[in-house]
């Protein structure tokens, strides 16, 4: 048997066990857009180093896995295995927890929620209101990959936010997506949708972890829709099993004098891969990506951002970082694309990352794709270790060595954490 059919069969299991019981089966619409998903499933096939965007990131680890589907509520959670989690009590902050990609709501509160703010439920947002949610999931046009598509196929529930004009949240929203530890390996698809309309303004922090070191396969995809004049504060916060593979497509679009700031802090998993797709159609709209990644022993992380300014007077500010201490690899795949028209564009992208160890690796490809010409771009990478004198310095003032490297590697960080709204 051929690799190629090895990793054909290993999708079309994974769609077979995974159709039970999904969300929309009387929706033509959604019957027509999973089989289409599937199709495209089977057309792409496993990603391989051949493909620009998967030169660096090596699949075949998780094609050896097999992996079920979980569809029913996890309903042993306690408080306490949550608690420890959030950033924010209770009181302080709106709040929804997914266990293994479904919605547990006796430990989810928006109490207090504006009566014309959505938030829930995905899942019973579509049996609630399906033509909304299908004028959000249908239309897009952002380039696909094949988990982004198997996520099309087979979401099952997740994110609803939908924040009527001109309503600024008064509190932030915390969502907790926990992956527990079952007999065997799990796959969950979460898919977000998040609207926010004309002048509304949200802060938003999402968690992906887990509460052990179990295998699972935690494939979400993320849509963001910005009115005119929108602010979305957008933290996500990745810390999963030693064992997982994590992979998340956002798709962002944004309309006239909008501005989205996100802040991604990827620290655990096996196989942890962000792509970050940001459309810009509207003058004025602002886009500002921070993110810090962490890499340890047999680790891989993973971002690749596309930006795309399709019209005048936008900004964007990508500012990523790595910090590599142990035998694990880091890939940052950066674009930006100023389209023709795209005339007094202002984009700056940079990539710095800090190696602890010989042993690491980090492959960073910034790229600039600019047909206008009258704008203002830049880009850049870097790779280096601790100065020794600085780790010298901090060791003559009495410090042992391992407190002076992490002292300095935190402060290294710190430009990306201090962006966060979350202590």
């Amino acid at each position: 048997m051929t690799q190629l059919t090895d990793s054909s069969q290993w999708f079309e299991t994974l769609i077979a066990n995974g159709c039970e019981n999904l969300p929309g089966a009387d929706l033509e619409w959604l019957i027509k857009r999973r089989d289409e998903a599937k199709h495209e499933v089977s057309r792409l096939g496993k990603p391989n180093r051949k493909q620009e965007a998967w030169r660096y990131t090596n699949v075949d680890a998780l094609l050896q896995e097999s992996f079920e589907t979980n569809n029913a509520v996890f309903s042993a959670l306690h408080e306490n295995d949550i608690k420890e989690h959030f950033f924010f009590d209770v009181a302080d902050a709106y709040r929804l927890v997914f266990a293994n990609g479904l919605i547990v709501t006796d430990h989810s509160n928006i109490d207090g929620l504006p009566a014309e703010v959505r938030l829930g439920s995905l899942r019973s947002s579509m049996s609630l209101e399906p033509n909304y949610i299908r004028d959000q999931l249908l239309g897009r046009t952002f380039s696909s990959n094949v988990f982004s598509e198997l996520n099309n196929a087979l979401f099952n529930d997740g994110l609803f936010l939908h924040v009527p004009a001109t309503v600024k949240l008064d509190k932030p929203i915390e969502v907790l997506y926990l992956s527990l530890g079952l007999d065997n390996p799990t796959a969950m698809h979460p898919r977000a949708v998040i609207v926010l309309d004309e002048g509304a303004q949200v802060t938003l922090i999402e968690q992906c972890v887990s509460t052990g070191d179990s295998t699972y396969l935690n494939n979400q995809v993320c849509d963001i829709s910005l009115g005119d004049g929108a602010q979305l504060q957008h933290t996500r916060f990745q810390d999963e099993s030693p064992n997982a593979y994590a992979f998340t497509n956002i798709n962002l679009v944004q309309h006239e004098n909008s501005r989205y700031e996100q802040v991604a802090i990827a620290l655990g998993g096996k196989l942890s891969r962000c792509d970050i797709n940001a459309s810009l159609v509207g003058e004025g709209a602002h886009c500002e990506l921070n993110g810090l990644y962490t890499v340890g022993a047999k680790q891989l992380n993973d971002f690749h951002l596309n930006i795309e300014h399709k019209v005048p007077n936008c900004t964007s500010e990508e500012h990523f970082k790595g910090i590599l201490y142990g035998r694990g690899r880091a890939v940052f795949d950066g674009r930006i694309l100023v389209e023709k028209q795209a005339q007094l564009t202002d984009a700056n992208l940079s990539n710095k990352n800090l190696l602890l160890c010989r042993d690491a690796e980090v492959d960073t490809k910034p790229q600039l794709e600019i047909y206008a010409d009258d704008v203002k771009c830049s880009h850049g990478t870097t790779v280096g270790q601790l100065d020794s004198n600085h780790v010298f310095y901090l060791r003559s003032r009495g410090i042992n060595e391992a407190d002076a490297k992490k002292m300095l590697s935190l402060g290294f960080a710190n430009e990306v954490i201090d962006a966060c709204p979350a202590e």
